[in-house]
């Protein structure tokens, strides 16, 4: 194997599991944070960078083909996308009413605990 077709494997890997934990870092945010708003925001700043390292992995690993530019064609449509409907999904929801959460945010542990005190 070539020097250059391994480094573009391990680049490849590298992309691939880069945009993997961000999804995951991503879906984390949207389990843990407390109101629509912030869990909208994580899940659409690391769905974006995710995908599109996931994307650029695979277009690592198909090479030089049709299929590396319909992937490319993917991730154009998807960098330009996602932030306009996360945006729209936003702007809905304000219009909508839907009011953010302000102040401090604590566990429900942590509030019982100081209510106990």
């Amino acid at each position: 194997m070539h020097i250059l077709e391994i480094a573009r494997h391990i680049l490849a890997a590298l992309c691939l599991l880069g945009g993997a934990s961000l999804v995951l870092a991503g879906a984390s945010g949207v389990v843990r944070l407390p109101d629509f708003y912030t869990r909208l925001h994580a899940a659409g700043v690391t769905d974006t960078l995710g995908t599109l390292l996931v994307l650029l992995g695979l277009i690592l690993l198909s090479g030089l083909t049709l299929l590396s530019a319909k992937l490319a064609l993917v991730g154009l449509f998807l960098f330009l996308t996602s932030p306009a409907s996360t945006h729209a999904i936003a702007n809905a929801a304000h219009k909508a009413g839907l009011k953010p959460r302000l102040g401090t945010w604590r566990s429900e542990p942590e509030a019982k605990e100081d209510k106990g005190a």
